[in-house]
């Protein structure tokens, strides 16, 4: 019998669902964690958690990171120094409907950039999918209404939120040359201290320039949370999931988001669902079908 979480769709559900939570947690506690802090404590948090999974291999496969110490590089400054950091900075300024918004293309993006660099193609009904899926998600954050995508201003915000998109996308599609036999939690281990190595003069600055976290049991919740869930467990899962199903199809899974939003919206702040709720889901989760269905 196969076990549930070594289905990587399941995996990569999860993930998105971690990642949605990180995104309402990052937005509420803007006030109370800035951004690179934020940052850097979740990636220290992770990271304690993952050294003691790591160290066991680390001293048979350390000739197997040297050699690969290029991709990985790229990979934790893309994946953890990276894509967190641009979001969270975006997060003080743009509205929850811009980066919802934005960070839908991030499966284009990933798709653009496997096409230019890798040579890969959808099938038809692949690239069907794509598009129906997309289109859930702008329903959803467009709230049905074309009207507020066409007037959708672009501030500081958003740009940090597109610098994120695209990060996102090439750190998916450079996964593939993660260094092969190296054990997933060594990889992990790798990267984040190649993160955390990025972002530590980045949050000194940051605490010179006298921005401090308020510390309360809020603020430690949501740095435990976002430690735990989008970076220890859904770096796991991501990553598992994109080395068994590709890059394309695992980026599609990011049109989740705004489903797993609203969800959180009602369970957790008493927000009514409304029609274009349940037909962008709809949307959404027949588009991934398309790609899926062999």
């Amino acid at each position: 019998m196969k076990k549930p979480f070594a289905n990587p769709y399941l995996l990569l559900i999860l993930t998105v669902l971690f990642w949605s939570g990180n995104m309402v947690i990052g937005r509420g506690a803007r006030g109370d964690i800035p951004p690179l802090g934020f940052a850097f404590w979740r990636w220290t948090i992770a990271f304690a958690l993952i050294l003691p999974l790591a160290l066991p291999h680390l001293k048979a496969q350390w000739p197997l990171l040297k050699k690969g110490w290029r991709p990985l590089l790229v990979l934790g400054l893309l994946g953890v120094g990276g894509y967190n950091t641009f979001a969270y900075i975006a997060l003080q300024d743009t509205s929850a409907t811009n980066a919802a918004l934005l960070n839908s293309f991030v499966p284009i993006a990933t798709i653009a950039i496997s096409w230019a660099f890798l040579g890969k193609h959808l099938r038809r009904i692949e690239g069907i999918g794509v598009v129906i899926s997309l289109c859930g998600a702008l329903t959803i954050v467009s709230r049905g209404d074309l009207a507020v995508l066409a007037h959708l201003n672009l501030n500081i915000g958003d740009v940090w939120m597109l610098v994120a998109v695209l990060d996102w996308a090439i750190y998916t599609v450079a996964l593939a040359w993660r260094p092969a036999g190296v054990h997933p939690m060594l990889m992990l281990g790798a990267t984040t201290a190649i993160g955390l190595c990025a972002l530590g003069p980045a949050y000194a600055w940051e605490l010179a320039q006298g921005r401090h976290i308020n510390i309360h049991l809020g603020s430690l919740t949501a740095l435990a949370y976002v430690g735990i869930f989008p970076s220890f467990l859904g770096y796991i899962f991501y990553n598992k999931g994109v080395a068994e199903v590709g890059a394309n199809k695992a980026s599609l899974f990011i049109h989740l988001m705004p489903v797993f939003g609203t969800l959180l919206s009602f369970l957790f702040l008493g927000e009514i669902p409304f029609w274009y709720h349940y037909f962008g889901i709809a949307l959404i989760f027949s588009g991934i079908w398309l790609t899926m269905k062999k």
